[in-house]
Order: C-alpha cells, then sequence, then structure tokens
C-alpha cells in the first residue's frame, strides 16, 4: 500500500507539473496536447516546455534518491549524501572550465567528463583497499579540490557576465530544457539506477559489517566499483544538463527510511520514486514563485527545502 501512494504520488506530481504554468492547462488536455493534439499553443507549450523538464526533474531526482539511499547504506550513515564522493563538484569544474573559456556547448560534455574523472580519481585514490571510510576520504578530498578549482576560474572570470553566467548555471535550474537533454539524463540515470539496484542485497549484508559481509561472500570490491559507478551516473548526469542541486539524496532517503526500514534493497528503488516526485513539485514551485522576471533557482529551492531538514537531524542527533 505505501509502495503504490508512493507511485500515485508521483504520477500527481507529474501531472501537476505539466498543468500549471504561466498558462494552465487543463488536466484533460494534457496528453492530447502531448501526442500534437487540442490547441497549438497547448502543444507548444507541453512538447517543448513542461513535458521535456518534467522528464528531466524526474530522471535528477529518481538518480538523486536512489544515490543518497546507497551511499547512506555503503556508509551505514543516515546523513550521508552523493555529494560525498564529490562528483557532483567535479561535474560542476567540468561544466564551469566549458562556461569560463566561452564554450557553451560543450558544458554538458565536460561536466560528464569531470565526472567520469572524479570516479576515476575515486578509484584509484581508494587503491585495494575496500574500506568505506577510506573511499569517503578520497572522495571529500576530491571534491574540496574541484570546489577550489571552480572557485578559481570565477575569481579569474574573464568579465562580468562570465562570472554572473558561471553563478547562476551553479544555482541549478531545468529552465533550459529540452528532449535530447532528457534523453542524455534519462539513459545515464537509468544505467546508474541499475548498478545501484544491483548493490541492494549485498548492502543488506554489508550492514553487518565489513568483516562479517566478506565472510559471507560479499565481494566488497565489486560493490564499490558498482556503487562508484552508479553514483557517478546519477550526479553526472544531472548536474550535466541542471546545475548543482543539492539535499535531495540526504532528506528523501531518510524520511522514506521511517515508511519501508533501512533495508538498502528496497530502500534505493523507493528513494528513486520519492526523489523522483519531490524534485518535480520542486520544480513546479519554482515556477510558481518565479514572477515579474525575478527567478528563483531549482537549487536554491531546494537546499532551503534541505538545509532545515539537516539541522534537525543533527539537532536530534546531538540529543539522543
Amino acid at each position: 500500500m505505501r509502495l503504490a501512494l508512493l507511485i500515485v504520488f508521483c504520477v500527481l506530481a507529474a501531472l501537476l507539473s505539466l498543468s500549471i504554468g504561466a498558462l494552465h492547462i487543463p488536466l484533460g488536455d494534457l496528453l492530447p496536447a502531448l501526442f500534437g493534439r487540442g490547441d497549438d499553443i497547448h502543444i507548444t507549450i507541453m512538447q517543448d516546455l513542461r513535458a521535456p523538464r518534467t522528464a528531466l526533474a524526474l530522471c535528477i531526482g529518481a538518480g538523486l534518491g536512489a544515490s543518497g539511499a546507497a551511499l547512506q547504506g555503503y556508509t551505514r550513515n543516515p546523513l550521508a549524501d552523493p555529494g560525498i564522493l564529490g562528483f557532483s563538484s567535479a561535474a560542476a569544474f567540468g561544466a564551469v572550465l566549458a562556461l569560463y573559456f566561452g564554450h557553451q556547448n560543450w558544458v554538458t560534455p565536460a561536466a560528464l567528463m569531470g565526472a567520469g574523472t572524479g570516479a576515476a580519481l575515486l578509484l584509484a585514490m581508494a587503491g585495494r583497499r575496500q574500506s568505506a571510510t577510506v573511499l569517503i576520504l578520497a572522495g571529500v578530498g576530491i571534491g574540496s579540490l574541484a570546489t577550489a578549482l571552480t572557485g578559481l576560474l570565477m575569481n579569474f572570470a574573464p568579465n562580468p557576465w562570465a562570472l554572473s553566467e558561471i553563478v547562476y548555471w551553479l544555482m541549478g535550474s531545468l529552465r533550459n530544457a529540452n528532449f535530447d537533454a532528457a534523453v542524455l539524463c534519462g539513459a545515464l540515470t537509468l544505467g546508474g539506477l541499475i548498478c545501484l539496484v544491483l548493490t541492494g542485497s549485498d548492502l543488506r549484508t554489508l550492514s553487518l559489517g565489513e568483516d562479517t559481509a566478506k565472510s559471507l561472500g560479499v565481494s566488497l570490491g565489486r560493490v564499490r566499483l558498482l556503487l562508484v559507478v552508479g553514483v557517478a551516473l546519477c550526479v553526472g548526469a544531472g548536474v550535466a544538463v541542471a546545475g548543482a542541486i543539492g539535499f535531495v539524496g540526504l532528506f528523501v532517503p531518510h524520511i522514506l527510511r521511517f515508511l519501508f526500514g533501512a533495508d538498502p534493497a528496497k530502500l534505493i528503488p523507493v528513494s528513486a520514486l520519492g526523489g523522483a516526485g519531490f524534485l518535480v513539485l520542486a520544480d513546479s514551485g519554482t515556477r510558481v514563485i518565479s514572477t515579474n522576471g525575478t527567478v528563483l533557482y531549482l537549487g536554491i529551492l531546494s537546499a532551503l527545502i534541505g538545509a532545515p531538514f539537516f539541522i534537525w537531524l543533527a539537532f536530534k542527533a546531538g540529543r539522543s
């Protein structure tokens, strides 16, 4: 029943996203407009703007939610989020590097290359040691270096317009969504989700401890490889097409843990659904709030929602 309600939540969130905006489209006209039937204005808005934007929000939210659940299971820490491995910072650095040199068409490929480079460096730095602590330390180092290099590029931005473009991109937004970006993000996110779901049963065993998991036949190297590749694909795809969007992978799995339990094999797929529904609602909120030329960026709104939740978690942990 809870899973069915979560699916209904995602469907309703997607329908709401397709319907609301500067021009309201009645629910009965959504599907006809999506398939090129009905009012021409509705068709244009649906096919060129809202459908790709909603699809992107679903894909990015699913990837972030599943990545957070997998990392929380791997580290056995409910406060872990996808940014802990540094892929979002590495992808952002790649995109900012393209913007710095004025190659806007290279933003998406550069972000993907940044995430891939971060994943390769992470695996190389972790070496043969299969400890979660070593992986996290390496990820924090890579993320810190990528953040510092991003700040360096912003410091030496050639002109104020280039700097503003970088800053706005880092805020995260789906305003420039299109079907090409949705297809690319969807394909990469699907590959990442498959990798993460494959780790579910092993992460369940890993909750007993690394030594116990080894004795039960779990290959820690395989789990680490699937986890790194899965998170890199999901996070890299999201950053490449929408910029930096945080906190989704932190609080969505944490909330769903109260409803579905802490078993990673269950929590990863339901967190993908929860993350998808949440990010679609958040993006709908940015469209409603953004009026008269004032734009509220998706990364800002998600942080405004997620940061108080993170503070509450820290306060609760300190009082327990």
